[in-house]
This record gives structure tokens, sequence and C-alpha cells, in this order.
């Protein structure tokens, strides 16, 4: 068999050469490390372990004001390397360092691993030993990418080597490195991502929590569980490798670990005890720098300024405003409720007692004592169904049932909490800025989904005015169109037919467009869709919203006629953004929060208001989304509302339109 050979490429002597070089050039470094490790002497051992000290992130608002710090104070418990189970350290070595109780505080085998990777591209792992990583953030700055950085960091880490054991190295790293959200080390990053210590950890949160140790944004169990899941998974793979679980035990932890997950809690700051003039604008803050931040920046104690686009006057007035609106919803609310008892209690109890005296069964005599004792419900819940299912089958007496779910037990504990929500956010037309923000009723550490950011709602009536901005635009509509106001069935495009009704169920006639928006009428607003199309419609609310990906594009908005009442779901945000747009003269508008960051130093270190106009300033003419005659128009109309529609009421709160569904809810658009 003949054996053809191809000439070397070019590109890969090239690579060849390069991978020598670099090679020799790091024994060369390591070779230098070495000497002078063998001949400095370190005789202030105190000065051995001194480094930065830590100095709080100050937020100020918009004019300079402090909102808040972000303390110095480290989320740390101590704990000893013998307290910890052997999973957890395997996963350690797994992990970050496998050779770590063979090498003297460097790996030839790791720095050519990540030298190869980068060479082609891939990533085989890292260069730093689990002593290196220590050594470089006790002494050094980690984000800092050279050669002269990392002889350095190899010099402190062989004065590790020599002075510590390898024991008391780990036992140091495990309690020193940050784990994310303001935690360092095992102990207290267990406590705050699992509820418990680490000495209880099991195999699965062991692995979840060492992914922790080189992107604690990234991997953040709490904001990406399914990056999280793929690099956990990894882990778990490589200690079943090394040999140190079955295969059995890691697919069993990781089963078990995803099955019991809670998907509804946010990743938090761990630390609480601050004063803060805005929790949930400092929230929504800390999670973009934490993902802003890298290498070894810690926002606890790197002490950065952070000026932000808040301004506390608005701060103050919006918390005000929604302490009171809060309370009245939650008044409104318990009074409904409580309607609801009353009226099963005077609808259905007789029904039950007659049912009772007729057939002789004293078990559901619901004017008994049992009536009002604290085992009603499960009483009624348990022996009472069977019966009031034979019963409803016999006297076609459907809603019979519903007192054993509304008038004993269940709403009256649902109508002594305050169970309403609310979220406000103020944006700046021109500018962006968010002035005002609160996600919530009470920001607490059980409480801290930021609703105006994070929530999905329905907006209901408040979504017509986007797709009315397509319909002046097409030409076919202007404010005067006259729209016959009767009843009509749409069909949608799979043949189900659709027949919307008006929200007091009255039928006006002829109206005109201003008019039916502002009165927020459903079936001419539905006829306008049905006259521009599905694809205008859409693209013009997904344009506004700044909805750019198809796939959440064809996700968020179905093609069915409920649509043109606002049936979708979509965060107060991106409404805000939305009518800003009809503010801003049709120009783009994008919510920002930080506008500049700077180092201890008062250094510039990061400008995000700058690149924002940078990039605005790149889409040219692109950045006007819809034109100025077609804003100007939909300003007016917007005013019609507040002027002589369904916001007249609020006219003195600038309010530009307000919705409220079947529910009760109230979605309100600032002006």
């Amino acid at each position: 068999m003949a054996f053809t050979f191809r000439k070397p490429q070019k590109k890969t002597i090239v690579t060849i050469v390069t991978l020598g070089i670099l090679l020799m050039a790091i024994f060369l470094g390591i070779g230098v490390g070495l000497f002078v490790a063998e001949t400095v002497n370190i005789k202030n051992q105190e000065n051995f372990t001194d480094f930065a000290p830590a100095l709080p992130t100050k937020l100020l608002d918009i004019n300079g004001n402090l909102i808040t710090e972000f303390s110095a104070e480290e989320k740390r418990e101590i704990i000893a390397l013998k307290d910890l189970p052997p999973h957890l350290i395997h996963a350690v070595l797994a992990r970050e360092d496998p050779d770590f109780y063979k090498h003297h505080g460097f790996s030839f085998k790791a720095i050519v691993r990540a030298v190869v990777g980068q060479l082609i591209g891939k990533n085989l792992g890292g260069g730093s030993t689990i002593t290196q990583q220590l050594a470089g953030t006790l002494y050094l700055d980690r984000s800092e990418r050279s050669i002269t950085r990392k002889l350095r960091e190899l010099w402190w880490a062989l004065q590790l080597e020599r002075r510590y054991s390898k024991n008391e190295i780990l036992e140091l790293y495990l309690n020193k490195m940050y784990m994310g959200a303001g935690t360092y080390g095992v102990e207290a990053a267990s406590k705050y991502y699992f509820g418990h210590s680490a000495r209880e950890i099991s195999l699965a949160e062991a692995a979840i929590l060492v992914i922790q140790l080189s992107s604690p944004a990234r991997y953040n169990p709490l904001d990406n569980p399914n990056i999280a899941r793929d690099r956990q998974k990894a882990v778990l793979d490589k200690m079943v490798e090394l040999g140190y679980t079955t295969r059995k035990e890691a697919d069993a932890s990781f089963e078990e670990y995803w099955a019991n997950y809670d998907y509804t809690r946010v990743s938090t700051s761990a630390y609480f005890a601050r004063d803060d003039k805005a929790p949930w604008f400092s929230e929504y803050v800390r999670r973009q720098l934490e993902n802003m931040l890298y290498g070894s920046l810690d926002l606890y104690k790197d002490g950065f300024v952070v000026k932000t686009t808040l301004a506390l006057n608005f701060q103050a007035a919006a918390d005000r405003q929604m302490a009171l609106g809060l309370e009245q919803a939650n008044k409104e609310y318990q009074k409904t409720i409580s309607t609801r008892l009353d009226k099963a209690e005077a609808i259905y109890v007789p029904i039950v007692d007659l049912l009772s005296l007729a057939f002789g069964i004293d078990e559901i005599h619901a004017t008994s004592e049992t009536k009002s004792s604290q085992n009603a419900m499960d009483r009624y819940v348990k022996r009472l169904n069977p019966v009031l299912d034979v019963a409803a089958l016999m006297f076609n007496i459907q809603n019979v049932k519903m007192i054993t779910s509304t008038a004993y037990g269940k709403l009256k504990t649902i109508a002594e909490k305050n169970t309403v929500e609310g979220a406000l956010i103020s944006i700046e037309n021109e500018t962006g800025y968010i002035k005002a923000l609160i996600g919530g009723s009470k920001y607490d550490q059980s409480n801290q989904l930021i609703r105006a950011v994070q929530g999905k709602i329905m907006p209901g009536s408040s979504f017509k005015p986007l797709y009315y901005s397509a319909a002046i635009d097409s030409r076919k509509f202007t404010p005067a169109s006259l729209i016959y106001d009767s009843p009509v069935v749409f069909y949608n495009e799979d043949g189900t037919p659709y027949i919307p009704l008006n929200y007091k169920g009255e039928w006006k006639g002829p109206v005109l467009l201003w008019y039916a928006l502002a009165q927020s009428m459903n079936v001419p607003s539905l006829k306008i869709l049905d006259g521009i199309g599905f694809d205008a419609a859409i693209d013009r609310a997904a344009l506004l919203l700044g909805i750019t990906d198809p796939e959440e594009k064809r996700k968020t908005f179905p093609r069915l006629y409920p649509l043109g009442l606002g049936v979708i779901s979509v965060a107060p945000i991106q409404m805000a953004r939305a009518f800003a747009v009809f503010a801003n003269q049709g120009r783009e508008v994008s919510p920002i929060a930080i506008l500049q960051v700077e180092d201890r130093n008062g250094k510039i270190f990061l400008d995000p208001e700058k690149e924002l106009r940078l990039q605005q300033k790149r889409k040219g003419s692109s950045i006007q989304l819809i034109s100025p005659q077609t804003a100007y128009v939909m300003t007016a109309l917007l005013e019609k509302t507040v002027q002589s529609g369904t916001l007249a009421y609020a006219s003195g709160y600038g309010t530009k339109f307000t919705y409220t569904d079947t529910n009760g809810k109230k979605y309100t658009i600032p002006a």
C-alpha cells in the first residue's frame, strides 16, 4: 500500500514555530522565577499578606447625591478544611487543579495546555494552579493580562508554597475566593445559593459552587440556570473521569438538584444591611455592574463610584404614589374578596343545608358548629366533595361545590394577605434616562423580582397605540376616519371565529378614530388592525418595544385577533420605551441606568452612556423609528385620552393611557 505525504502548509509551520517560541519563553520565565524564589528571602512576613484595602462602591444619582453603598464588608464565613465534605474538595480539584498535591505552585502541563488552547482557538483549561490563583487574588490585579503579571503571580505562588502546606493553601483558597453576589468563600456562598452550610453540600451543589470561581456572573444558577447546568455537568463528568465519584452517584445528584430547583428565585446581593434610598434601582444597577466587571474586580470592595440616571426627588415622589396606589388597591381587592364570601354564604350555604335536610346527611350541614372551626375547610374538601358531585349531577346545580373553595377557609386566608403588587418605571423621553424605578410593593430578601424590568404583564388596551401608529403611517386611516362600532365576527388565520365586545358591552355606532382610541373601544381598534394586517401591526409593535430577535418576536405576537386588545406578555420597561418614542419625535429611546463608573482613584473605568451614544450615532437614519409627523399625530391622539377619554380623571398627573382588565388590574402609561 502506498502512502502519500502532503507538504506541510505554511500556516501549520508558523503555528509550530510560534508554539515553540512561546514555550521557550515560558520555560525561561519559570526558570527566572525559580531562581528568584530560591534567592529572595521574605524578611517582612507582615508585608507578605498586604493587599489593597477594601472600599465600598458608591451609587450616586444624576445630581451627585448618594443613593447607597455596596459595602466593603464582605459576606464571608470561615470554615476549616477538615469540616468540608470530600466531594466538595474533589470538585474544586477536578475543576481548577487536578495536580494540586503534586506540583510546587505551578504546572508545566497546565501552562502548555493553556498555550496550545489559545493557539488553536479552543478552551483546553486555564494555566493557573490553585496556588497561582490565590497569589493573584491576594497580591495582584488578576484582570491584567501580561507576561509580567504572570511572572509576578508565579513568584508569589512559589512564596506561598514555601511558607504554607498544601492543606493550608487550599483552606485559604476556599475561604478567600470571590463566589458571586458579594459572597466570599465556600461557606457564605453555600448559604447564599443553597440555604445551608457547605458542610451539608451535595455532590451536584458542590459542582455548582466551584464553577462560580471562574465567572460568578456567567455561571450564577439563579440568573443563568441553563448555562450553569451545562458547566455543572462538565464538572461532574470530570469527577467521574478522575475517580472521585461514580457515574450513578453523579447522575442521581444532578437529577435531584434540578428536580428541586426553584426557578422563581432571582439573583440578589447577599449583603442587605445598608441604607438605600432606591433599593429596586440599586439592585437593577448591581446586576448590570456584576456583568460589566471582570477578572478579580470586586463591586463590594474596590471603591468604584457609579454615576447613575436616577433622580432621588423623582424616586421619592414615585415611592409615595406607589404606596398610596397599593394601599387603595389592597382595600379594593379585600373588599372584592369579602363580597364573594358574603355571596357564597348567602347563596350556597342554604343549598347545602337543603340537601342536608332533604336527604338526612348531617355531615354536610353547613350551619352546624363546624362552620367556624379551623378544620372546616379540610372537612368539606375530604367529606363533602363526593356528595356534592352527586348532588350537582342530580339537580344540575353546577356551582354547588363552590362552597368548599369559597365560603370557608381558603378565601378568608387570601383576603387577610396583602397580595397586590405594583411596578413603576419613569424614563426621560429624549435621553432614555431611568429617573425612577419600583419593582414591587416592598424590597426585601424574599421580594426581589424587579417587575418593572423582569415582570411580563398583559398590556391590554395600552398596546393599541402601537399599531395605531402603523395605521396612521399606512395613510389608510387618519384621526378623522369613520369606523363603525357594532357587533362583528373576525376570523383568525386558522378559521376560528372571534367575537369581541366592548368593556361596558355598549355599541356606539359610527365613531371617529381619535374617539375610538380615547375611549379604548375594542371593535373599532380590531377593524383598524384588520385594515393594516397582522404583519404591519406586529412589525411596528416589535420595533417600538425593542424586540429584534425573530424567535422572540414570533413568541410574543400571536397572529390572532386578541393581539389587537393587547393579549400578549411584555415588560413595563418595554412599554415605557415604546411610548417614549412618540414623545421623542419618533426617534429610538434606549433605557439606560448607568452613566459612568470611576475607579477608586477617580479615573473613568466604564462609560456606558458614551458607548450608547456612539452606537446610536452609528445607526444613522435608522434611529428614526417612525416619522416625526406620525409621532406628532400619535402624541395628539394620546392627549385626547387625557382631555376627554379614559384618563380624564387623571389629567393632573400627566398620564397618557390607561387600561383596566377584567380582573381589575390597572395599567397607566406616563407622559
